[in-house]
């Protein structure tokens, strides 16, 4: 009789397989409703976010404490900056997804900019003092590179319900809301397309710190409804 114990079967490659695929399913389960990670492909919103920083979005701030003046947002762009399709085929697509997914590469139809009008408000360029007014107020932006002009851009701009009027903070190297004022849509970006707040860069780590949203004063989204 043979008295060879028999050894446990050994899971391998298959159970280093399951734990890939449960931690990519959990991954892509935390970053569809909550958080996701971006890659800053441009220096349009520095010095607030500089080129090649990695940042970490809150999918769920908004809901909580509704978009306002100042705030930066992450949208998806497509249909008022961006073409709805990128014309590139299926699996260019999905081969730049996957990079922008992992947060190596920026996204074509991906974009972060800083909210100046909300619905309804008026907003023009410029006064007698340089500055961008909205609804005949001029705005204080810290936030602007330094040196920059608040626009070299005149412009008047009515933003309709359910849009917003976004522009970067490096406003030299900024393609916005200015850009597109001729085009359909004029630039105004719908609500139900932004995705979510930058609340932290991850990457690099010399970077690494909060961002902190205006004061909670300032006027939002449900003040203008």
């Amino acid at each position: 009789m043979d008295q060879t114990k028999r050894q446990p079967r050994k899971m391998g490659w298959r159970f280093a397989l399951l734990l890939l695929l449960l931690a990519v399913t959990v991954s892509g389960l935390v970053r569809s409703l909550w958080l996701d990670v971006y890659f800053i492909p441009s220096g349009s919103m520095e010095p607030a976010l500089e080129r090649g920083d990695r940042i970490l979005v809150s999918r769920t701030d908004f809901q909580a404490d509704p978009i306002r003046r100042g705030d930066i947002v992450v949208f998806d762009g497509r249909g008022s900056f961006a073409p709805l399709n990128s014309g590139r085929g299926p699996l260019l697509d999905a081969l730049a997804e996957t990079g922008q997914w992992l947060g190596l590469a920026g996204s074509d139809t991906t974009y972060v900019k800083r909210v100046i009008g909300l619905p309804g408000d008026t907003v023009v360029c410029c006064d007698a003092d340089g500055k961008v007014t909205v609804n005949g107020k001029a705005l204080d932006e810290p936030y602007l590179f330094e040196g920059e002009k608040p626009s070299t851009q005149i412009f008047t701009a009515v933003v309709p319900a359910g849009r917003l009027w976004l522009l970067g903070d490096h406003r030299s190297e900024s393609a916005d809301s200015r850009s597109l004022l001729g085009a359909p849509g004029g630039g105004m970006v719908p609500l139900d397309r932004v995705i979510g707040r930058p609340v932290q860069i991850i990457w690099p780590l010399d970077r690494f710190a909060g961002i902190p949203r205006p004061a909670a004063a300032g006027p939002m989204i449900e003040d203008v409804q």
